[in-house]
């Protein structure tokens, strides 16, 4: 005979929907489906985000008449952790309209789907009731609150709520710490973790994770070594235990530049993921090792690992600024056959690799595919039309990306003024560099003044241009000062020259270039007597000209090997 205390360890075994639906079956035909104990573990196994079904859960729940707190509980957990959040939101407000009171189990699922979409509004409204009822005080609720607010970007109400707390152990304390690190503030969740320590609270593995994150953020190797070493103190051995660990161990060494160290804690990982190739990719992309970034890529394949999104960008980034077209080439055809070129992501490397390596046209026809368009695609565009000489095209871009309602940001501002200095557009380009402020709010950069400066001194009004440099609430670069002479070079404006050369050697610029472009502008004005004094000055800091360089691609054909 089946009874209740025969079918809990039926359901507690089962392992997938359809065994669970034939207990179910067996449930209704022995009426145990009325009992309230096997039903909220019927409704426990539904609402499993691994083996359940939230609609099969949901068609359940409809069906009962009066849901007891835990199974109301049980919806807004699964709710909470699918792709529709706002749901568990949604049965949270129909709980309370039930007439039943939420628990201590109920406001972590809630509030965990308010910080999952941002919704700080019914956030604050679930922590009043809870302080109401007296359930701040927990200690999983007090977590989620702080959670919650910091998910929100506010870390202040996080912080004065985590301050006035008694009950405060290592999860309060690490959900804080994490706060910090998701709203770009590693600093913060350093001096934290600090505190922490002195309090003797014991971090754990996922503490661990976020601190190391955010010495990654703040490149602030010291303290990186310093957590390592207290790793060891608690006896984790990250790149035997943790391979989450290992991998934020990994991009922290790699982050602050000891890609030495990074590379050797990597070799001795006995189990490596996606991540921990990736983020050693993404460290040597990110100082410019492009040939090792194709090396390693290699041993990945060989190691049986296919490429996700986060390699192939990392990929796309290396042929970009290495001009191997042909493994880029590759790249895209790989990308093609596995589904991934409607990704903007990908598709915005894509077009910024052909740019670089001299095919704008392909860039374009990418660009052109594109069902939507982001700020990073649209701007990659207007770059890559820039890159090669169509300041009108790339204008042109500019302009209809404003008509499609994209608001520009301040690179795609860089990519226009750019535009507008190799086309000669000086009045359109002083116009767009006025709308930055007026128009979107954006505040000029250096390199947004370096551009209009360029733009100036191209078109021969360099007096214009150094007036705006005096102007400029930033202290001026070598490279902008340049910018004029390269325009004084142009237009034969020897004068000029030589007084903004005198205030450049208050720089001591270490290049050759700035002297060689100073030597030119007196030879050309038969002024040799300063063409002596540039090549003096060169030969007294030891500079030499930078001679020229070509590179050799690597042909990596993995690509095909891995793909099945």
């Amino acid at each position: 005979m089946v009874t209740k205390h025969t079918i809990l360890p039926l359901i507690e075994g089962c392992r997938s929907m359809r065994q669970l639906k034939q207990l179910q079956g067996l449930m209704i035909i022995t009426a145990l489906i009325g009992d309230v104990v096997p039903l909220s573990r019927l409704m426990d196994f539904c609402a499993d985000a691994e083996t359940g079904d939230m609609s099969y859960a949901r068609s359940i729940f409809l069906q009962i008449d009066r849901p007891t707190t835990y199974i109301w509980n049980s919806m807004i957990r699964g709710l909470s952790g699918s792709d529709q959040p706002e749901a568990a939101l949604s049965m949270y407000r129909d709980m309370l309209y039930s007439g039943l009171s939420p628990d201590n189990f109920t406001y972590p699922f809630a509030l965990k789907a308010c910080a999952r979409i941002s919704d700080h509004r019914s956030g604050r409204c679930i922590h009043g009731r809870a302080t109401k009822t007296g359930y701040e005080a927990d200690v999983y609720v007090f977590s989620s609150l702080i959670h919650m607010h910091a998910s929100s970007g506010d870390m202040d109400l996080a912080r004065r709520l985590f301050e006035k707390a008694t009950n405060r152990n290592v999860v309060s304390w690490t959900t804080m710490i994490a706060g910090y690190v998701d709203n770009a503030q590693p600093t913060e969740a350093i001096r934290m973790f600090r505190v922490m320590e002195l309090e003797g609270v014991v971090p754990n593995e996922i503490t661990m994770v976020h601190v190391l994150v955010a010495c990654a953020q703040s490149r602030d190797l010291e303290t990186g070594r310093w957590v390592h070493r207290r790793l060891h103190q608690l006896g984790i051995d990250p790149t035997r235990s943790n391979v989450v660990l290992a991998s934020a161990l990994l991009d922290m060494y790699a982050r602050c530049g000891s890609l030495k160290t990074a590379r050797e804690m990597f070799e001795k990982m006995p189990q490596r993921n996606e991540v921990s190739w990736n983020t050693m990719i993404g460290a040597y992309n990110q100082y410019g090792r492009s040939n090792e970034v194709f090396q390693l890529f290699k041993e990945m394949c060989t190691a049986g690992m296919r490429p996700d999104k986060v390699t192939l960008l990392g990929l796309l980034g290396a042929c970009a600024e290495n001009g191997a077209m042909v493994l880029g080439q590759g790249i895209h055809a790989y990308v093609e056959k596995t589904g991934g070129g409607k990704d903007v992501a990908i598709s915005t490397s894509l077009m910024d690799m052909y740019a670089k390596t001299g095919d704008a046209q392909r860039a374009f026809q990418i660009f052109g595919s594109l069902e939507e368009r982001d700020v990073l695609a649209w701007t990659s565009m207007i770059i890559c039309l820039a890159m090669h000489g169509h300041g009108m095209e790339a204008v042109d871009v500019f302009r209809e990306m404003q008509q499609e309602g994209v608001a520009p940001d301040h690179i795609t501002f860089i990519g226009v003024l750019t535009a507008c200095s190799h086309a000669g557009m000086v009045d359109e380009g002083y116009k767009y560099f006025e709308s930055m402020r007026s128009d979107y709010g954006i505040r000029p950069m250096m390199e947004h003044y370096g551009c209009v400066v360029d733009l100036l001194s191209r078109a021969g009004r360099l007096e214009e241009a150094e007036r705006l440099v005096k102007l400029m609430p930033y202290q001026p670069s070598v490279m902008i000062w340049g910018s004029i002479l390269s325009g004084c070079e142009i237009h034969g404006n020897v004068d000029l020259a030589e007084r903004i050369g005198n205030q450049i050697m208050e720089f001591d610029p270490q290049g050759s270039g700035i002297y060689a472009l100073i030597s030119n502008i007196y030879a050309g004005a038969g002024r040799w007597e300063g063409v002596e004094k540039a090549r003096r000055l060169m030969w007294q800091k030891r500079l030499r000209k930078t001679h020229g360089s070509s590179s050799v691609e690597v042909n990596i054909s993995c690509l095909e090997i891995n793909h099945k």
